[in-house]
């Protein structure tokens, strides 16, 4: 009885290991992967700026790209007749007309 006990153990220790990895490709493919592609698509939309564009900050202000300053880091965006701001370029949720509500809470 001993002898099958000792067997029935040993043949467990990489089916114990197995929901483990299974929940790992789980949370890769439904959580980790989706989270990199938006953040590759923000970070291209942000590159791809250019003068004129309509954008949206995090903080809910928007505004035209009206130029660049630091070597593209800063973006300088009208947001009245008199008023224009210096932004970094993280700041920036997307161009207006894209961007969901959902997003702005999220950021």
């Amino acid at each position: 009885m001993e002898l099958l006990y000792g067997q029935a153990q040993q043949g467990g220790g990489f089916a114990a290991f197995l929901p483990f990895i299974l929940i790992m490709f789980i949370i890769y493919f439904l959580m980790i992967r989706p989270q990199t592609k938006r953040q590759k698509e923000k970070e291209k939309m942000r590159e791809d700026l250019q003068k004129g564009n309509r954008i949206i900050t995090m903080g809910g202000i928007y505004g035209v790209v009206q130029g660049f300053k630091e070597k593209g880091r800063q973006i300088v965006i009208k947001v009245d007749n008199n008023t224009n701001l210096t932004i970094n370029k993280t700041a920036i949720a997307g161009l207006a007309e894209k961007v969901k509500d959902e997003e702005l809470e999220q950021a």
